[in-house]
């Protein structure tokens, strides 16, 4: 269900009013032409979940789903996101109704600080839609843009290896 929330006006003339539907729900707001996607979710909607790391596409912390697919948050313009599905790790389960990879994570000790976690899940989400879970080297190697300052790596790695051997991959 897809509701439309007025979240702000546009304050700035310069602003412009651009509607995001993320995790399903609509949420209208005034955006400067140049906010990312990851400000527009952090800043404007609320939504923390998706971590802003090095802010420079370079460390994975701000992976989000764009139609189904992986993005970098921080690269991405809000206003090219209108109009398209926008996915966060909020929107894949919580405390009540985990996925099956959040579960996995919490059961192979997947993180350690956590920082990095919602970007490594939703990236290992899509990397399981993918097909790309042959191997621990083909895991590895999809996950590469996915930093951990823990070294969590061999963790993660089981975790994924677990529910791609149960075939649950949903998004």
């Amino acid at each position: 269900m897809v509701d439309v929330t007025d979240a702000e006006s546009a304050a700035d003339p310069a602003d412009r009013v651009v509607t995001l539907v993320v995790n399903g729900r609509a949420y209208t707001v005034g955006l400067d032409p140049r906010v990312t996607l990851l400000d527009a979710l952090r800043d404007h909607l609320g939504l923390m979940g998706t971590k802003k790391g090095c802010d420079q596409g370079a460390c994975g912390a701000c992976t989000v789903h764009v139609d189904g697919k992986r993005v970098l948050a921080c690269l991405s313009l809000a206003a090219q996101c209108e109009g398209r599905a926008v996915t966060t790790i909020e929107g894949i389960g919580g405390p009540d109704g985990m996925h099956p990879l959040q579960s996995a994570f919490m059961d192979h000790d997947g993180f350690q600080c956590g920082f990095c976690t919602p970007g490594q899940i939703m990236s290992a989400v899509a990397l399981l839609k993918e097909g790309r879970a042959g191997s621990d080297e083909e895991i590895r190697e999809f996950m590469s843009g996915n930093l951990c300052r823990c070294g969590a790596y061999p963790h993660m790695v089981a975790a994924i290896r677990e529910v791609a051997g149960g075939g649950d991959a949903r998004t």
